[in-house]
């Protein structure tokens, strides 16, 4: 599993993970990455029970936690593990974040359960935290989406959930946050440009110790360093990628 990297991809309803995934999946694709593309909840039993209770009416907390627990269950033992073992870059819209944040703002302790998400369910190299207001969330998917929002997607339960999202933010090293309402070409920037400065480069750089002289890496003059190939497919112009979306608290 050492070259195997788990990023995930969060935030409340609109926000634009979705946009994101794919533009990522794509853009490490045509770099030449074997990449994984998957979502929570799936699209397995427990995830369509989930699923179908956005427009029922949510099921009582505790059910409610325990669909997402046993849809995480199946989904790590069928698709992230197996591909994180044979060295493939997995991306999910939506992981164990959202079930802390969701369930937090009905009244769950979220610490405690982050706490027992993560003793089962691999932590990811990176999460994007795509942070946006209610207010913004709802418009995008009234007039985007063309959408009538769902029991998850109430401006009360956004405001509660996006509280919890930021307040974990604080706490988990491997959460970014970065400002949703930025174009979704500056996110997309954003997003490679940390990807490359970190879990890439720890991953893909040819040297274990990865080397900081670039200029004169023996596996960078002669292009053997796979870091150094997917900074140049996925970075050409490094003075572009000067403006963030990244939100340092």
């Amino acid at each position: 599993m050492e070259k195997g990297i788990l990023v995930a991809f969060e935030g409340i309803d609109g926000a634009g993970k979705t946009t994101q995934v794919h533009l990522l999946g794509k853009a490490l694709k045509d770099a030449g990455e074997n990449v994984i593309v998957s979502k929570e909840p799936t699209d397995g039993a427990w995830g369509q029970k989930i699923r179908k209770s956005a427009s029922t009416g949510r099921l009582p907390l505790e059910d409610e936690l325990e669909a997402f627990i046993q849809d995480r269950k199946e989904h790590i033992e069928n698709l992230i593990a197996p591909n994180l073992a044979e060295g493939r870059i997995v991306i999910l819209d939506r992981y164990f974040y959202s079930t802390v944040s969701y369930q937090g703002s009905r009244g769950a302790d979220f610490e405690e359960v982050e706490k027992n998400m993560k003793e089962f369910a691999p932590v990811p190299d990176m999460v994007f935290l795509l942070d946006i207001d209610p207010e913004t969330s709802l418009k995008r998917i009234a007039e985007l989406r063309k959408e009538i929002p769902n029991q998850f997607e109430k401006l009360e339960t956004l405001t509660s959930v996006r509280k919890v999202f930021n307040a974990i933010e604080k706490t988990d090293d491997e959460i970014w946050k970065l400002d949703g309402k930025k174009s979704i070409e500056l996110i997309h920037n954003t997003i490679k440009n940390l990807l490359l400065d970190n879990v890439l480069h720890k991953k893909r750089c040819a040297k274990d110790y990865q080397c900081q002289d670039f200029i004169n890496c023996s596996f960078r003059l002669s292009e053997e360093c796979d870091w150094y190939k997917l900074n140049k497919k996925l970075r050409p112009n490094r003075d572009s990628f000067t403006e963030t979306a990244f939100i340092q608290d």
